[in-house]
């Protein structure tokens, strides 16, 4: 079981991280590199059999009856993305470890980092829907400790949440529609859903679920209107925002669209639905991150910009187009890794992420100026590079498409975009005028080793994919068939002759080179539509809900959980009683001539007036001590009954609780004032009126339940089976330890907290007496 180990090893090590900080300080990051390195080696183990086509399924049962396993398969598709969130992953543990050098949470981080790492695979790898799912709020989850990593920050936390409410959300309508598959497939595993891929869109479940797993791919992927939270969430530190958001968890949405794509594609309502949102994200997140001076900004809303071009390329439905998907995938996943740690170089070493003051750093930093050269042009599109194969490849796709003019337009303006990114980020900061000594706000020089050679890593990878592009041709054949549902065809080469999709990368450069050259009339449009678009942006909608669901919370709060018990036990009662009054109501059977009142002893009838005189007595006295000895009269009222009937187990554990609670409440009562009425006379009268009411149609619940015998009765399985099965004399040990188990192992832990807080409360005084004695 090898998925399964990669997978859940991470836990462990997120487990072990901040006791291995502890313990070896800064060379953890080197150590969890190197774990991560590990991990890639062991998962490029599959290339030679998913690169042929064959799959692996590997399977730890969970909860068979209702279907759920733990399953694991790895295709070209989940492959593909593995070995990103490894390699990737091991870089950016390398860099963490100088860029967060000396901070007291790095053990933290690292525990966050590895837990999200965790989560990312089995996403990828998850071949149970449901086990999908799970692991896929689990990167809700830790990239909200991730983005909200600088907690002492109100606008960390605020992103944080922000992130989790709203892909969390998405979460939710993902659950549903993984659901809505078993109702109309029967099976939530993903590879008996691939035997029979039209299952889904013959009945009527078809629109809802493409609906709902659309909500969750394109809150994960940043798509309009949902594109505000990725940009937030920039409050994270450059490790965050270079793992988290070019590489893996946005990419979490796109890998779901072509994960399902055998199984939901192919539709028109697929094809209208995925670019028109995702051909919206392309252009508005491209023209966003153009408006934008701050380094990592840029780099946030062009990503937003290049999952809407992911998205569009899966919707557009030809086996070009998922081809390009997958191939733009593993472009962008390079350099743009590599340009966010080239930000957080820039942001360590000058203090500043400012592109209006940045430039002439190529001396300063010559190892991150060749990086940010190289994957910057790759953002761009430059021959030689991997970004121009992919891009071209994008082209071909838009233009095999239906009303390819359309789709062929969109393309080319979304990419003149991102051509301008690429140049802004990769070779403004670094060429040009060298800066005023007092421009920067620390004199800048070249970063660690740790930190450089990260994106010098991936630049190089950029390179040589990008002058022998057939090297990959295996891996992205594997991973379009598994998206495209059927064998692909895949051969990447640089030079394709002089045709439509070269003449169109010509232009996007020069219409890129040219936006870059006059960006002031970008940052006036800026400034001028700037406050409108803060006013009816989807941002601004986000603020107005979430203002509006706390003041509602305060609301309900001061009605339902206004911190009265009374109110509380008032509203119980009542709702109970009512329901309980209606079912008995609705049941068509006399209550009174069907059950069977046997004749009742003498002595019983006195053991109840003795509880019926001590509880009267217990509601109407003023005296806490009498009150406290009639109430123990009716707790040994019903140990008496215990006796009378058989139960000497229930008799002995109540005999203890009202011995105890009769302890506890003498200890208590010296600190408690006297009886006082605070509650006016209607006041009181509605609570006998309610209580009554309530004890009255218990009873009567009670009479009920021995009537209507819709099975056997459970008492007569567990006599039963107790000894057979439980093997075990008692059968009131038996329900407890192995019919109850987990019942009675909550009352364990509750007992186990309660006596923790009794100690502490102990504790405390005595710790607080010593130190005065000291102070004295």
């Amino acid at each position: 079981m090898i998925l399964p180990a990669v997978v859940f090893s991470c836990f462990l090590a997120a487990a072990a991280a901040p006791w291995l900080h502890r313990a070896i300080k800064e060379k953890t990051g080197w150590i969890l590199s190197g774990w991560a390195v590990v991990m890639f080696s062991i998962l490029a183990s599959y290339l030679p059999t998913v690169i042929k086509g064959e799959p692996t399924r590997e399977v730890i049962p969970w909860v068979p009856s209702l279907g759920v396993n733990l399953s694991f398969y790895v295709d070209g598709l989940g492959l593909l993305m593995s070995l990103l969130i490894t390699g990737i992953g091991a870089l950016i543990a390398l860099y963490a470890s100088s860029y967060l050098k000396g901070d007291a949470r790095l053990g933290r981080f690292y525990m966050s980092f590895m837990l999200f790492m965790g989560a990312m695979l089995g996403v990828v790898l998850a071949d149970n829907l449901l086990v999908l799912f799970v692991f896929w709020e689990l990167t809700s989850v830790s990239s909200y400790l991730l983005i909200g990593y600088n907690h002492h920050e109100a606008k960390s936390r605020k992103s944080a949440l922000q992130a989790l409410l709203v892909t969390g959300s998405g979460g939710l309508a993902l659950l549903a529609g993984v659901v809505m598959i078993y109702c109309a497939a029967g099976t939530y595993e993903y590879t008996e859903l691939l035997n029979n891929p039209d299952v889904l869109k013959e009945g009527g479940w078809y629109l809802p679920i493409l609906i709902t797993v659309l909500a969750g791919a394109f809150t994960k992927s940043a798509q309009v209107p949902f594109h505000f939270w990725l940009p937030s969430a920039m409050a994270a530190p450059t490790p965050v925002s270079a793992y988290l958001h070019s590489a893996t968890m946005v990419k979490a949405g796109v890998f779901l669209l072509a994960h399902l794509h055998p199984l939901l594609g192919g539709t028109t309502l697929w094809y209208s639905i995925l670019c028109s949102f995702g051909g919206a994200t392309l252009c508005m997140g491209g023209y966003l991150a153009l408006t934008q001076t701050d380094l990592k900004k840029i780099l946030a809303y062009s990503t937003v910009s290049t999952l809407g071009l992911l998205v569009f390329l899966i919707g557009i439905g030809v086996e070009k187009a998922m081809i390009a998907a997958v191939t733009f995938l593993l472009a962008h996943a390079l350099y743009k890794a590599a340009l966010f740690l080239v930000a957080g170089i820039i942001d360590h070493e000058t203090g500043t992420r400012d592109i209006t003051i940045l430039s002439g750093l190529r001396k300063a930093l010559p190892f991150t100026a060749v990086a940010a050269l190289l994957v910057g042009l790759s953002n761009a599109g430059v021959p030689l590079l991997f970004g121009f194969i992919a891009k071209e490849v994008a082209y071909e796709a838009a233009m095999k498409g239906d009303q390819a003019a359309l789709l062929t337009l969109v393309a080319v303006l979304g990419n003149i975009c991102l051509v301008g990114v690429g140049l802004l980020t990769g070779i403004v900061p670094f060429w040009g005028k060298k800066p005023d000594e007092h421009a920067l706000p620390k004199h800048p020089h070249e970063a660690p080793v740790a930190m450089w050679i990260a994106p010098m890593i991936l630049a190089v990878i950029t390179v040589v994919i990008g002058c022998r592009p057939h090297l990959m041709d295996g891996l992205l054949q594997a991973a379009s068939s598994a998206g495209w549902g059927s064998e692909t065809k895949v051969h990447l080469a640089i030079w394709h002759g002089f045709n439509l999709a070269l003449l169109l990368s010509v232009i996007t450069f020069v219409c890129g080179f040219l936006l870059v050259v006059f960006r002031k009339f970008i940052y006036y449009l800026r400034d001028e539509m700037g406050q409108m678009v803060a006013d009816l942006g989807p941002a601004r909608g986000y603020d107005i809900i979430f203002d509006a669901v706390v003041r509602f919370s305060k609301f309900q709060t001061r009605i339902f959980q206004n911190g009265y018990y009374r109110h509380y036990v008032l509203i119980l009662f009542s709702g109970l009683t009512l329901l309980v009054l209606m079912a008995v109501l609705q049941g068509d059977f006399n209550l009174f001539q069907q059950a069977d009142f046997e004749p009742v002893p003498f002595y019983e009838y006195f053991i109840v007036g003795l509880m019926l005189i001590a509880m009267l007595v217990t509601i109407s006295t003023n005296n806490r001590w009498t009150a406290i000895i009639s109430l123990g009269m009716v707790g040994f009222g019903v140990v008496a009954i215990f006796v009378l009937y058989g139960a000497p187990d229930l008799a002995i554990t109540q005999v203890l609780i009202e011995t105890l609670t009769l302890i506890l409440l003498a200890v208590v009562i010296f600190r408690l004032p006297e009886f006082k009425k605070l509650s006016p006379r209607h006041t009181r009268i509605r609570d006998i009126i309610i209580s009554t009411a309530f004890g009255v149609i218990m009873t009567i619940s009670v009479i009920a339940s021995n009537i209507i015998q819709l099975e056997s009765p459970i008492s007569e399985y567990f006599a039963k089976t107790s000894y057979e099965l439980a093997h075990g004399k008692n059968v009131v040990n038996v329900i407890l330890v192995d019919y109850r188990v987990l019942d009675t192992f909550g009352e364990i832990v509750v007992l186990a907290i309660a006596s923790l807080g009794v100690w502490a409360l102990l504790k405390f005084p005595k710790k607080h007496k010593r130190s005065k004695e000291a102070a004295s």
